[in-house]
């Protein structure tokens, strides 16, 4: 797939394409090209009818951009949108756009887009994440730089979720083909595409705002490892977006060729329970097989004991955050008294994983673990995002599972019973509404109590938090710590 670039830059691009065809040959390019190896690969463009991850990881502020964006530190910032007040009945926002912006194609952005857009969440994308717009009750378009959202209830989380995929920015003439040719307002546009290897973006030269430091950026996805180390020790690439093989960190944190940064993310392991089929509806058996699991010990084996244990869906870096790690101490013997009172004995359960590393050795342990108390477990590897989506996510056709939940203020999930872990409780749906809708202080106290509710329920066991551990030559530049949201952000690096 190609969108229209000129004759130069598409032959600069079959030229980089060439280059990056092997996972360990070097890209080339000069120092205007940047190559990023990622481990999981998009199924497709379109964020708005296909889950999963690595879409937004690769488009969301490279490609498309939204009003508002999450910044380094967490922080909501302005992007298309210069500026928004709200008003006293926390009801209507008043968005003032940029003047000059652009989208790819060259129809011009106005507040037309920004009533199409959100609207158009609501009408036109498929994926779970659209309930987010359920709140807006209608968009109005004052003037073409001026557009007013009016909501049905007053709510805390909704401009925080335009700085996620929900709030991208699209165009009329820009939705034909969202898989195959995505048309948004950023600083890049996708030149091309080679399915199972490379996705080649390209600076888009219409951009409103400052030019990134790359020219031309590859995103090379490479599932195995140790093959995605090999190749920024050999020049294939020039960052490692997550460290997947945290047994490699050591060599790159002695090698002065490198730059190592270690900090924290949104990210979830969660050993997701199907709460809608027995006997994982029963709370006495996920109660034992929460118990029956030493995370710390799961942690060790799975990523080097780096990461943070959390017990909850609530990373530290949420407003509402309490220690829950030690809710569910590790005690086979209860585990056991648990699964007799509920009348299960001989159980088996099926075990199904994207085949991830991460997810390959947390799932040994939990099978080895599981065993002693009694339940065999059935490893399933799954080819990540496309079966695993198809089948785990969408289909609910598991009994456990194990992956990365990556969206920012994810917890909000289990008030969904339609969600793939099954979880139907009136309570949770409550307080996560009076959250929603009350002061800080109130939402605060609310969200705790879900996150105990959740916790005490057993409704996943929460395994550990993932590390944001990002490897890069040290001529690149501008790399975040933390990952605090779901893009790969482009639009910060530089050069040294």
């Amino acid at each position: 797939m190609r969108v229209r670039v000129s004759a130069i830059a598409l032959a600069l691009l079959l030229a980089v394409t060439a280059c990056s065809a092997g996972s360990t040959a070097s890209v080339g390019g000069g120092p205007d090209t940047l190559a990023v190896g990622f481990a999981a690969e998009p199924q497709n463009f379109d964020f708005t009818r296909t889950d999963g991850a690595a879409i937004p990881q690769a488009l969301l502020y490279n490609v498309y951009e939204g009003l508002v964006k999450l910044d380094a530190d967490g922080r909501i910032v302005p992007l298309l949108a210069q500026s928004w007040t709200l008003s006293p009945d926390r009801l209507a926002y008043d968005f003032q756009l940029r003047p000059g912006v652009k989208f790819s194609n060259g129809a011009p952005f106005t507040a037309d887009d920004v009533r199409f857009s959100l609207e158009r969440v609501k009408t036109g994308w498929t994926v779970s994440l659209k309930s987010k717009m359920d709140v807006v009750d209608h968009v109005e378009v004052v003037d073409p730089l001026h557009a007013r959202v009016v909501l049905k209830k007053p709510s805390n989380g909704w401009l925080f979720d335009l700085t996620g995929r929900v709030g991208a920015m699209f165009s009329p003439t820009g939705v034909a083909d969202l898989a195959n040719a995505p048309i948004g307002t950023g600083p890049y546009l996708v030149a091309s595409r080679r399915r199972g290897d490379s996705i080649v973006l390209q600076q888009n030269p219409a951009y409103w705002g400052p030019k990134p430091a790359y020219r031309t950026v590859v995103l090379k996805y490479i599932k195995d490892p140790t093959a995605l180390n090999n190749a920024l020790l050999s020049n294939g690439i020039d960052v490692v977006s997550t460290i997947t093989a945290p047994d490699s960190i050591p060599q790159f944190e002695a090698d002065n060729r490198f730059t190592v940064l270690q900090g924290t993310t949104n990210s979830e392991v969660v050993l997701s329970f199907n709460n809608a089929r027995p006997p994982l509806d029963d709370r006495r058996v996920r109660q034992a097989l929460t118990l029956a699991i030493d995370r710390k010990a799961l942690l060790a084996t799975a990523w080097a004991g780096r990461g943070t244990l959390i017990g909850s869906m609530v990373p530290p870096t949420d407003p509402w955050y309490e220690d829950l790690s030690g809710y569910y101490p590790h005690d086979p013997a209860r585990a056991k008294a648990l699964l007799a009172e509920a009348g299960q004995t001989n159980l088996v359960l099926r075990l199904r994983i994207p085949n991830l590393s991460y997810a390959v050795n947390a799932a040994q342990v939990v099978a080895s673990e599981l065993a002693d108390i009694g339940v065999r477990v059935n490893i399933e590897p799954l080819d990540f995002p496309a079966v695993w989506l198809k089948q785990v996510f969408n289909g609910h056709d598991y009994d456990m599972s194990i992956v990365q939940h990556v969206e920012a203020r994810d917890i909000a999930t289990f008030g969904n019973p339609q969600y793939y872990w099954g979880y139907d409780n009136p309570r949770v749906r409550q307080l996560l509404a009076a959250a929603d809708a009350g002061t800080a202080q109130e939402q605060v106290d609310d969200m705790k109590q879900v996150a105990e509710t959740i916790t005490a329920d057993a409704a996943a066991d929460w395994l550990f938090l993932f590390p944001n551990v990002v490897v890069a030559k040290k001529k690149v530049t501008g790399l975040a710590r933390n990952q605090v949201g779901e893009s790969f952000d482009l639009t910060g690096l530089g050069r040294a």
